[in-house]
Order: C-alpha cells, then structure tokens, then sequence
C-alpha cells in the first residue's frame, strides 16, 4: 500500500472519531497520529488528502491532553513544507562585516573613529534583520489566515458534525452527478457545497423551510425535462446564490415557460370574448402594463344628470377600470 493510500485510510477513520458525539476512540486517535508521524508525508500528499484539515478537527474536538499534544506537533512539522521567504539581511550583514573590516586596517591613530563605525553598522545590522525577521513572520501569519477559507470549499466540510445538512449536501450532488458533467465544471460535490451553504445562511438554521427549499432545487436539478437549469448552474451562468433564492418559475425549463405564456394568453382571450365589444383607443394608458392599447364603453349608471362611466379594458394584459 502507498503512502497516499494508507494516508487515506487513516484520514477516514480519524474522520469518524471527530464526528462522534460521544467522545470515544481517543486511544485509537492517538495510534493513528502516531503512525501518520512514522509515514513519509510530502507537500504533494498533504495537498491532495488535506490530512492536515483532519487532524486539525480532531484537535478541537478531543479532549484528551497526548492526543492534542501530537496532533499539534504534526502540524507543526507539516507547516514546515511551506516555502519560507529567504531571510533578507544577509546582504547587509555581509556589507556591514566589510565596513568593520576595513575600519580595522586603519591606522592606530583612527581606532577609536573605527571602532564607533563598526558599532553603528552592526547596530543597523541587528534593526534590518530585525525587520526582515519581522516581515517573514508577518508573512507567514498571512499565509496561515488564508489557509482556512480552503477548507470552505471541502466537501463533506471538515468542521461540519450536522448531520442534516451533510445529507442535504449529498442529495445536491447526487442531483447534479445526474447525467454528464460539462467539460470545465467544478466537481459535483464542490458545487452542492455551495448551494447548500447559500441555503444555510438564507435561514440559518436546517426548519422546514430550509428542508423544503433543499428538496425543491433537488427536483429542478433531476428532471430529466429541465436539464438547462443544471448545465447552466455548472458552468457558472447561474451562482450558488441565485438558485438558492429562485421561484419554481424562474427555475422553470423554457419549454414550461412557453407553455404558461400560451395558458395566460389564451385565458385572456376567453375573458375578452365575454365582454361587449367596445371602442378601441391609444389614448387612455394602462396602470399595470403601461401600454396604451385599450377598449373602453360608456355606460350611464347613475341617474341622466349625472356624466356617465366609462368602463376600459387593456387589450394587452386585460387590466380592468373605470372612472366618470
């Protein structure tokens, strides 16, 4: 077995003790930090099996003082495979020993004078590696502040125990693994990550209403008569963030979409054929379309002194009002 397959294996069962609410296999914990500390782990393993993430929870969540203790320790030792900036400074320190040098093969008269240089080169030696050691460090806290925004994009999410939300995100997947993935995309499990994460910070928290708008974009994203909506949604056209806040018609397919137009057309239609035919006008301006194709009838209502009523219809939308 290879060091990336054994890595693997560990990483899984390191992974169900963090999980368990009960708190139990430490001792198991502690055996396999151990043998992750005997395997010859390089960049490329940490990169790919993201160990480090694992280990990492499993050092929040245990309680036992040895386990936290090695789990810190391996970490510490993998963060060395980082590139560190190399220590500025040197250039100077050297320029500065050339100064002291040449200070000491002065004549004996200047001795005190060359002694005063050399102290003042060496005191801006000690403040630029000073900086420079500063800067590294400073730069290197950077590097560690973004590594957590990685972890984000992991699926499952190495610090997620919810065990709803877990399952809303593998339902996701399975919905969108549902045919062919585009040429280009993000992998399935990455991008129902993400639906699922705009979801959860729409609601904030996993009620009904979190559940029923999983189980709504879980259908849209199977049906086999709406594939637009999930190739549009791997490649990009659509974010996590849109589809999250989408209504049933938005996420409609453009086949249903011309099917309703036709349905609210024709039912106009049949209302129009009720009415009297009145007389069409461009003068007066519907308040809903704000088109000016209207039919409007006069009819008295009141009594004969009164002005009559004129009763309007939009040809357009079939918008309905009268005024005097």
């Amino acid at each position: 077995m290879s060091v990336e397959d054994e890595v693997f294996r560990i990483q899984k069962k390191i992974g169900k003790i963090s999980t368990s609410s009960d708190g139990a296999g430490q001792d198991q914990a502690l055996d396999l930090l151990k043998a992750l500390q005997t395997l010859n782990i390089n960049l490329e393993i940490l990169t790919k099996t993201r160990i480090g993430m694992t280990v990492n929870e499993l050092r929040k969540s245990s309680k036992d003082d040895e386990v936290i203790a090695l789990a810190k320790t391996l970490i510490k030792n993998w963060k060395r495979f980082l590139a560190s900036p190399a220590p500025p400074g040197t250039p100077k320190e050297s320029a500065g020993s050339k100064e002291s040098n040449n200070s000491n093969s002065g004549s004996s008269a200047t001795k005190s004078s060359s002694a005063t240089k050399s102290n003042s080169s060496s005191g801006k030696d000690k403040s630029s590696s000073s900086s420079s050691s500063t800067s590294a460090i400073s730069t290197k806290d950077k590097r560690e502040e973004k590594k957590p925004a990685a972890a984000q994009t992991t699926f499952p999410a190495g610090g997620m125990t919810d065990a709803v939300r877990l399952k809303c995100r593998e339902m996701l997947a399975n919905a969108l693994k549902i045919g062919e993935v585009p040429d280009g995309c993000a992998e399935p499990e990455e991008m129902a990550a993400e639906l699922e994460e705009a979801i959860y910070m729409e609601f904030k928290n996993t009620d009904m209403k979190y559940k029923n708008r999983i189980r709504s974009r879980v259908a849209n994203l199977k049906d086999p008569k709406n594939p637009g909506l999930r190739s549009n949604f791997m490649c990009g056209a659509v974010s996590a963030k849109q589809l999250a806040k989408m209504t049933p018609e938005e996420m409609a397919s453009d086949e249903m979409k011309k099917l309703r137009e036709k349905f609210v057309k024709e039912a106009i239609n049949d209302a129009q054929l009720a009415t009297v035919q009145g007389t069409k006008t461009d003068l007066l301006k519907c308040g809903k379309c704000k088109k000016r194709n209207c039919t409007y009838n006069q009819l008295q209502t009141r009594s004969a002194d009164e002005p009559m009523t004129t009763f309007v219809m939009c040809n357009e939308c079939g918008n309905r009002w009268k005024f005097c």
